[in-house]
């Protein structure tokens, strides 16, 4: 309890029993240390060498991953200034796809400098002014030595996938993953005035263990997890047309309650058969389109089914929204929610479309579609952790390649780009002058974390790995010297294909760099409990007359 005591030596009461406050060096501290040992669980993950993290939940469900965004999602954190930095990965995540690891590893080592300079009595709005200020530098450096691609050429986009998935589990299939990762996003990208988009929520992945990881394909088209509703129907039809239905086949119930009086066996006889006259008229209005593939979003009745068997037309139901979006796309079709709407012009086209059983399910497969403007990826691999890790390397590479179309700027990897800015800013901290100097020339020893880090994950001494940098760096083509983790040498690394979108790294230095300012900020940490008294659904502040059970 926080309180205040008058001059007659009377307390005030300002916060309720159970508050508790820590303030000042003391409250700095606690948010720095959670901050920091966020950072460091993801350290070894980084790069090439890096290692994997084994997550088990309270349900006993294991995770297997060195996914930044993943590992953090999965851990249930506790500390507020540590669920700062789980936002920091999930926004890195949401935003560019990759680089959640380094967004986190700089920020904690931005706050570990920052607290150093806290010791010297350096205030922390001066740090943060400081960080700001070389915020600002660092963009501009990566804007000067971003190289420009060229989205025609191929190798280039996968130079960048093939960058991202370097640390995944997958490594036999890497070169696979990449073609397939470029195909997806060539295919679905859209021309919107002067710029492209590639919205990579407009490929649809699906999971299934079982094969290998080469297995794994691209489909022109879209896999629905649903099976052919009736026996009777076709299971495979070549050059389909498909209707789009977002209306239930079914004959739809009064909103009142309704009281039918019948006196003669032949009035129930035409009741019943009106009711199948109907639903044989919808069907009709389906086959007189040209459809011979239904798939609706609603329900469809029995009788309904039995005549979409009869005309041979494959049908499924219960189709997920999501899924009939894609569908449009892929099929260049229209979602109908009025049957009697359906034109022969709505109706989407594909190739082929055909019912299979993938591991043991049935699952219908709509390929082959002409200018598919949303594709599926099928992720085949022996273990379904396997799987798991594959769909996220699949991610990772799918978003740095649409990063790549939609902001073609790329920069050297392997701490190459982290040693440039390091390089720009030191001798911009020397014009600043001042005490924000200090701050400036924390924030470019502190993005050196990321060459440090990949070098001690490999096992190289990273004093002399940063010594080589910082030398190569004053040379000609120095933005591109970097380093090789499975040689242990300073080299180029466009000539090595490490390669990585010029977003991904602005996106980690601002998120980063945000974080840290935020989090330095902070002075007074205040903190309501429970009191022990509370229990679920009682009267707040524990049971009356203020007794603890």
């Amino acid at each position: 309890m926080a309180y205040l005591t008058t001059q007659a030596g009377q307390p005030v009461i300002i916060l309720k029993e159970g508050t508790s406050r820590s303030r000042g060096r003391e409250a700095r501290r606690n948010n720095f240390m959670a901050a920091q040992v966020v950072a460091e669980v993801l350290r070894t993950t980084l790069g090439p060498r890096g290692m994997d993290k084994m997550l088990i939940d309270s349900l006993g469900d294991i995770t297997i991953t060195n996914d930044g965004a993943a590992i953090l999602d999965e851990i249930d954190v506790e500390h507020p200034a540590a669920k700062m930095m789980v936002e920091v990965a999930k926004t890195q995540d949401d935003e560019v796809g990759d680089g959640t690891t380094t967004a986190v590893i700089f920020a904690g080592e931005l706050l570990r400098k920052a607290e150093e300079l806290l010791n010297q009595n350096i205030h922390p709005t001066v740090i943060v002014s400081g960080y700001r200020k070389a915020v600002r530098k660092a963009i501009e450096a990566l804007s000067k030595v971003g190289i420009t691609a060229d989205l025609k050429d191929r190798e280039i986009l996968k130079k960048v996938a093939l960058t991202s998935m370097a640390s995944k589990a997958v490594g036999v299939a890497r070169d696979h993953f990449a073609e397939i990762a470029i195909d997806a996003v060539t295919q679905i990208t859209d021309q919107r005035g002067d710029r492209k988009v590639a919205d990579i929520d407009n490929i649809q992945i699906i999971k299934k263990a079982g094969k290998s990881l080469h297995d794994t394909k691209l489909i022109s088209g879209i896999i629905i997890d649903k099976e052919v509703v009736h026996p009777g129907m076709p299971k495979r039809i070549e050059n389909a047309k498909i209707a789009l239905l977002d209306c239930p086949l079914e004959v739809e119930k009064t909103e009142f309650n309704a009281e039918i009086r019948i006196r003669d066996p032949t009035q129930m006889k035409a009741f019943l058969d009106k009711e199948t006259h109907m639903l044989k008229e919808m069907v009709e209005k389906i086959k007189a389109s040209g459809a011979r593939v239904l798939l609706c979003q609603k329900g469809i009745d029995d009788v309904a089914q039995h005549f979409l068997a009869k005309n041979g037309i494959l049908t499924t139901r219960r189709v997920k929204q999501s899924d009939m979006e894609k569908l449009a796309r892929a099929t260049e079709g229209k979602v109908i929610t009025n049957l009697d709407d359906l034109k022969p012009n709505d109706l989407g086209k594909a190739g082929l479309v055909e019912e299979r059983k993938v591991g043991d399910d049935k699952m219908i497969f709509i390929e082959k579609c002409r200018h598919p403007r949303s594709v599926a990826i099928l992720i085949r691999a022996g273990l379904e952790r396997m799987v798991d890790e594959a769909e996220r390397a699949m991610h990772d590479a799918l978003s740095v390649v649409a990063d790549v179309v939609e902001h073609n700027k790329v920069v050297a990897g392997g701490g190459a780009i982290e040693s440039e800015i390091a390089k720009v800013i030191r001798p911009y901290a020397t014009k600043i002058g001042g005490r924000e100097q200090l701050a400036i020339e924390a924030f470019a020893d502190a993005i050196e974390i990321v060459p440090k880090t990949l070098a001690e994950n490999a096992g190289l001494e990273a004093i002399d790995i940063l010594m080589g940098l910082r030398s190569a760096h004053q040379k000609p083509r120095g933005h591109l010297m970097g380093v090789n983790v499975f040689t242990g040498k300073i080299m180029d690394m466009r000539e090595c294909g490490v390669i990585e979108p010029l977003r991904v790294k602005e996106q980690a230095v601002k998120s980063a760099t945000a974080v840290a300012s935020m989090i330095l900020r902070i002075d007074d940490v205040i903190a309501s409990t429970k009191p022990k008294g509370a229990m679920p659904g009682g009267p707040p502040g524990g049971p009356p007359g203020g007794e603890e059970y």
